[in-house]
């Protein structure tokens, strides 16, 4: 039996999804709201874990051209003092594999390979328990029936009115993310500090990291806890003005440190929300969902990573069984809400700690998960 399946989100959950299925013989309707591939920016590197992303792409049969396009590299982890003193500088064996890094932009043209992805179609509801099956309604006007839409659509997901009333809220922590090209010939000082992965200095109640791209690109982030209004008196696109407020907030910190945000392009402000850690919702046959829009969390790591996963588990089951799509897919939401809620548990306790008034605990939380 051939179902007629949609996945709203062209993420690395859905794309996932879509993927797998395909690899199984199966075809899906892809929606993305945005109105081509580079629209907007892919946004920075991902590591992707042996056991869930990695572990995706074996099921879609990407791990071969995965390897060719990770940076095992980009593993490396250095910590500084807010003096600019080096308190860690790890760097992985020549055959570590556990999580290297890909840039997004490099996953999302992996995973779309052969897909058909619809373009610039916004969903704006989905209503199940039609007569014919579950309702897809467009912001053109148009609307589609599916046995079974999957919403992969991310924090502020589309898709799960229809399963859930919960909306994601504010952690107290805040992201402002800036970047620079071109790092080794244009600023080989700061290419040597941060070395070949990421480095991170942590003080109270903030933080600033850097983490290499391929291409010589590298995002920087500063994080702290603020109030969700904090830039409201900033012109966001006055670079220069939020330039200034966040040297002043890291005032102290060593020179080359500072230097990130000195030399940082444009500012993109971040405020970083969840949903509630146990997230889960009432069965409702023909909708599911995946990734951020199922279970939101501190982007610590685990949130693309079970994306992917659970796009791949997902696809497999239904190409699996298709005669019971109702029972598959009940029995995907059991196993994924019993394992985001182990992250989420996870995340949302590491955030706290990268973010504290105690610099230490950041350290700490390292050494727990990568001895030196």
């Amino acid at each position: 039996m051939r179902h007629r399946i949609a996945v709203v989100g062209s993420g690395p959950g859905g794309l996932t999804f879509a993927r797998v299925l395909h690899r199984h013989g199966h075809s899906v309707a892809l929606f993305e709201r945005d109105p081509s591939p580079d629209a907007r920016p892919p946004g920075g590197t991902l590591d992707l874990h042996e056991g869930m992303g990695q572990l995706a792409l074996d099921k879609a049969g990407l791990t071969a051209d995965f390897q060719k396009l990770s940076r095992p590299e980009g593993q490396a982890m250095r910590i500084l003092d807010t003096d600019g003193t080096v308190l860690r500088d790890w760097r992985p064996r020549p055959d570590e594999r556990a999580h290297p890094e890909i840039d997004r932009r490099h996953l999302r043209d992996l995973l779309r390979g052969p897909l058909d992805v619809q373009w610039g179609r916004s969903v704006t509801k989905v209503v199940p328990g039609t007569r014919d099956g579950v309702r897809v309604e467009f912001a053109d006007g148009q609307q589609e029936v599916f046995d079974l839409v999957v919403g992969a659509d991310g924090a502020w997901s589309r898709v799960r009115p229809a399963l859930s009333s919960v909306t994601p809220h504010y952690t107290g922590v805040t992201t402002v993310e800036t970047s620079l090209d071109d790092v080794d010939r244009r600023h080989p000082d700061l290419a040597r500090l941060i070395g070949d992965g990421s480095m991170a200095v942590y003080g109270a109640n903030r933080s600033l990291t850097a983490q290499r791209n391929s291409g010589g690109h590298v995002k920087v982030y500063a994080k702290f806890r603020a109030p969700q209004d904090w830039h409201a008196d900033l012109d966001p696109a006055d670079v220069e003005a939020v330039r200034a407020s966040l040297l002043a907030l890291f005032d102290g910190w060593a020179a080359p440190v500072l230097d990130l945000l000195r030399h940082g392009t444009a500012f993109v402000h971040r405020p970083l929300h969840v949903l509630p850690v146990a997230h889960t919702w009432p069965h409702v046959r023909g909708v599911t969902l995946l990734g951020d829009a199922a279970h939101l969390m501190p982007p610590l790591g685990a949130g693309a990573n079970l994306a992917m996963l659970e796009g791949a588990e997902l696809a497999e089951a239904v190409a699996a069984g298709p005669e019971d799509l109702d029972g598959t897919v009940r029995a995907f939401e059991e196993r994924m809400w019993a394992r985001a809620a182990k992250w989420a548990e996870i995340t949302t306790a590491g955030l706290e700690r990268l973010v504290s008034p105690d610099p230490a605990t950041a350290l700490a939380l390292f050494e727990e998960v990568q001895p030196s």
